[in-house]
């Protein structure tokens, strides 16, 4: 059997580097002309079309086993750069409260803080369905922010604001939901350390 690693130049790893990239771009996009619909759907685009690359990177790299060392640490931190600075241009805008872009990203840095603390333990935490429905509703939300609710029909602004909320609420709950998690991993892992008692 082959103990061979994966090159870290492969689709996914390129995916990654291509996402990062695309967030200044998609910032700069945004800022050009925030009140011209021409502008916020350009950067609407880019946003998108980034958000793909990270359902495309993933998929391939455990279907085609090319998971590397380089795309566990960049691949999240492409993730997290890509929606943050999504929530935080809005929140300068003035188009999302700041509450909201607070929340959610003291919940979003923080859980990668935690599984970063956990891996001294031996365990990986996986995203678990809650985790995915979450990054679902976000990302479904930020593109109808992305586009400027004062663009957007009545019924899609309404829209928009209710898969923010979805999006803050899943955030905040399954965001406890790890830390429950994170918390039984370590006791647990503290419990056989210590072995039986005499």
């Amino acid at each position: 059997m082959s103990d061979d690693k994966p090159s870290n130049w492969n689709v996914p790893n390129i995916l990654t580097v291509i996402r990062m990239v695309m967030v200044p771009i998609y910032v700069m996009l945004l800022f050009l002309g925030p009140d011209q619909f021409s502008w916020r759907i350009a950067a609407t685009l880019v946003f998108t079309a980034a958000m793909l690359t990270d359902l495309a990177d993933g998929h391939i790299a455990r279907k085609y086993n090319l998971v590397t060392d380089f795309g566990k640490l960049w691949d999240p931190i492409a993730d997290k750069s890509l929606t943050g600075a999504a929530f935080i241009s809005l929140s300068i805008l003035g188009e999302l409260p700041w509450a909201f872009t607070i929340i959610i990203l003291l919940r979003e840095w923080g859980i990668t803080w935690v599984r970063e603390r956990l891996k001294k333990y031996g365990t990986v935490m996986a995203a678990n369905k809650g985790g995915k429905a979450k990054t679902l509703t976000q990302t479904f939300a930020l593109i109808l922010f992305n586009l400027n609710l004062s663009f957007l029909p009545g019924p899609l602004g309404v829209i928009a604001w209710v898969l923010m909320w979805a999006a803050l609420i899943l955030t905040v709950v399954t965001g406890i939901d790890y830390l429950r998690q994170a918390w039984r991993i370590r006791r647990d892992s503290i419990a056989d350390k210590q072995g039986p008692v005499a």
